[in-house]
């Protein structure tokens, strides 16, 4: 770590040591001002009583008064003032003294003339602060001179700076006093106000640097109610829905990519599935077909015993691709097959009577119990192909006697079926796997008695497409159950909006 980044001040402190140096120097030059004022207001005094003393004087010349008399009023008046001692020199235009109270007051220093009587020959009137030449014991005097109008003579005043003197020109301390309890007011102001404002950039400072540390971030309630914490709360929750807008984006793409591999996966194994499932009644035919071209001496029954065998398996490689071309209408048009209102009642009346002319391979027997006017929506043509792939499934592979379909219950949405048998069911570990594309339990017996392998997966695809659900249950003591369900009809008025739970 640098030095730099060791001894740095933080914000609170880099904001109060500006603010307080301001307000002190804003303090220190308005004290100075007012210090300033206040003493040349003190010195103003003190010349404007030694003016107003020499303009007494003056004036009692000009009314060609005898000045002896008023010069020895005014020291006598002064004698319990400030102005305690002051001495008066009166000159004429040619230098010689006139009149004169305490110690003459020489109009020259040092063989110069004095600057306060250059003053007064230039304005009118000076003032100077020197050491006197004629008593150097005293510390400082006080010089003024005022000059007649007719410029004959001119009065030369002079003070000892005595220490009342001093105290009338200088500033008394409790300005001082002032000063320092404004400084210090202003410096816990300066803290305060400093302290308040940096702790919200502190705390948005802590909640960036674990944001991006990846750390856990402060409560949010530890910003104050004010204008700044209201906009590091904003600042806090557009990064948090941010955040969670881009894991929740990061989780769907996962998904997506998942679910895509996963398609990816489907379609490779539906390719080999149906590869395979498209090479055996193929390879069946060719294998009758090769073999009735290659012995033309074979005896005609036998010839007509391996035709027969290539025209099933003809008619299985036919229902094949009409099983793959249902699917793939069901899972790639879904939007473009058209919805109807088609009664289940009359739809399973006509399968009933459909199966009494036709031979099903193991003599399976059907039955329903559906109620009159049972409106579902959906497709005729698709809800019949998968009633009849219930059927032939559970002839083909149940090994049981009989099927039957019956309303389980039904609620203001949707109607509950059940396809079941009464044969031997499926072990647990199948019941999942039922709708899977060519899964087969018995694989030998399974292609023996002619199943494709697709008539579940249709029959699952054709209750989704239609906004159903569908699942497969054992059932007790034997057999094997499908529980569907259909959306009814918006014009179906059947009975009680909500009927008995599936059982």
């Amino acid at each position: 770590m640098s030095l730099h980044k060791k001894y740095k001040l933080n914000y609170g402190w880099r904001l109060f040591l500006p603010l307080v140096g301001l307000l002190w120097l804003v303090i220190i030059s308005v004290a100075a001002y007012q210090y300033k004022n206040e003493s040349d207001m003190r010195q103003d005094t003190i010349n404007d009583q030694i003016r107003m003393l020499n303009s007494r004087i003056i004036a009692a010349y000009e009314q060609e008064l005898d000045l002896m008399p008023v010069i020895q009023f005014v020291a006598k008046y002064y004698e319990n003032s400030a102005l305690n001692g002051i001495r008066v020199s009166v000159y004429d235009d040619k230098g010689n003294m006139i009149y004169c109270i305490g110690t003459p007051i020489p109009p020259s220093v040092n063989g110069k003339t004095a600057p306060e009587v250059i003053a007064a020959n230039a304005v009118g009137h000076g003032l100077a602060l020197r050491k006197s030449d004629v008593d150097p014991s005293q510390a400082y005097y006080y010089f003024g001179v005022r000059t007649s109008a007719d410029g004959k003579i001119y009065v030369h005043t002079a003070m000892p700076y005595t220490s009342a003197l001093s105290r009338e020109l200088s500033v008394g301390n409790g300005i001082w006093i002032i000063i320092l309890v404004l400084a210090v007011a202003a410096t816990i102001f300066a803290y305060i106000a400093t302290r308040i404002l940096s702790r919200n950039v502190m705390l948005l400072h802590d909640f960036a640097s674990k944001a991006a540390a990846g750390e856990p971030l402060p409560k949010i309630e530890s910003f104050p109610h004010n204008e700044l914490g209201d906009i590091s709360r904003q600042i806090y929750k557009l990064y948090t829905d941010k955040d969670a807008a881009m894991s929740r984006s990061e989780r769907e793409h996962s998904i997506a990519i998942k679910a895509t591999e996963d398609k990816i996966h489907m379609t490779r194994e539906l390719s080999n599935n149906i590869n395979h499932e498209l090479k055996t009644p193929v390879g069946v035919i060719r294998g009758y077909l090769d073999t009735i071209a290659t012995h033309p001496e074979m005896k005609p029954e036998m010839k007509q015993r391996f035709i027969e065998n290539a025209r099933n398996a003809m008619d299985r490689l036919c229902n094949l691709l009409n099983d793959l071309s249902s699917i793939t209408r069901l899972e790639e048009g879904a939007g473009t097959i058209s919805n109807e209102a088609v009664d289940i009642n009359d739809l399973l009346f006509n399968i009933s009577t459909e199966l009494k002319s036709i031979n099903m391979i193991n003599n399976i027997t059907f039955s329903y119990d559906v109620p009159d006017e049972c409106i579902v929506v959906g497709n005729y043509n698709l809800l019949y192909g998968m009633m009849m792939n219930l059927i032939r499934n559970a002839d083909f592979h149940s090994r049981g006697e009989t099927c039957s379909v019956r309303l389980l219950a039904q609620n203001s949405k949707e109607y509950t079926f059940s396809f079941a048998d009464d044969g031997v069911g499926v072990g647990e570990q199948h019941l999942s796997h039922l709708f899977d594309r060519f899964y087969r339990i018995d694989k030998g017996r399974s292609r023996k008695v002619g199943g494709t392998g697709l008539g579940l997966p249709i029959v699952k695809n054709t209750v989704t497409v239609f906004g159903g659900t569908i699942f497969a249950r054992n059932r007790q003591p034997h057999g094997l159950e499908f529980v569907f369900t259909l959306l009814k009809a918006p014009n179906d008025h059947n009975s009680a909006p909500d009927s008995t739970k599936i059982i």
